[in-house]
């Protein structure tokens, strides 16, 4: 690992969850409610290292990434609902729904971002080449050898014991038989029955 990993790792780990998000928003430049912290760390990390990938030649000059603006406070709203821009700037006159465009066009992803002033600072970082822009990568997807796919699913680890302990409490024989009622029973609710089918629970051998 190279030197300046670990302290960075461990400046990382001493944020608290809040401090963490606003990182993760500034680093990889969208929104997160995820409260894994070891997943937020390893985003923030892969995201930096990526930057640092393409372009390499700026390492020495290019100016690190500023930090998001606060969100504003909430602002009169025109009759239509729209939050007005700001009228002073290069962004002077657009609206929300224009600047979400720009947005769009310059980091090459959409977004439902309502904070204005974020919009303007995203777009002139990404057009600074200081935050990640164009889609965001796929995860690799597992595929076993009897063709079926892994999905990662995340959970705090407290959450999946409570969850673990109430299938085996209830005689269900496995978690992923557990998941797969979970799965049939919510797409039944939904009335999405030929997707449920699919899930229906096999008779116990």
């Amino acid at each position: 690992m190279p030197r300046n990993t670990a302290p960075k790792t461990k400046k990382l780990e001493s944020m608290n969850l809040t401090e963490l998000r606003a990182r993760y928003r500034e680093v990889v430049g969208e929104e997160t409610r995820s409260p894994n912290k070891k997943v937020l760390i390893r985003r923030i990390e892969e995201s930096l290292a990526a930057q640092k990938r393409r372009s390499p030649t700026r390492r020495a000059t290019a100016a690190t990434p500023s930090a998001p603006p606060a969100p504003a406070a909430r602002t009169a709203t025109s009759d239509e609902g729209t939050q007005p821009a700001s009228q002073h700037g290069r962004f002077a006159g657009m609206s929300l729904e224009a600047l979400q465009a720009k947005y769009r066009e310059i980091v090459g992803r959409p977004t439902g971002s309502s904070d204005i002033p974020y919009l303007k600072w995203k777009i002139r970082e990404a057009e600074a080449g200081r935050v990640p822009v164009g889609p965001r990568p796929e995860r690799e997807v597992k595929v076993r050898e009897d063709g079926k796919r892994v999905i990662p699913l995340s959970f705090d680890a407290e959450d999946l014991a409570a969850v673990d302990k109430a299938w085996r409490d209830a005689g269900i024989p496995s978690r992923a038989r557990f998941f797969m009622r979970a799965v049939h029973r919510e797409l039944t609710a939904m009335g999405a029955t030929e997707a449920a089918t699919r899930f229906a629970p096999k008779e116990e051998e």
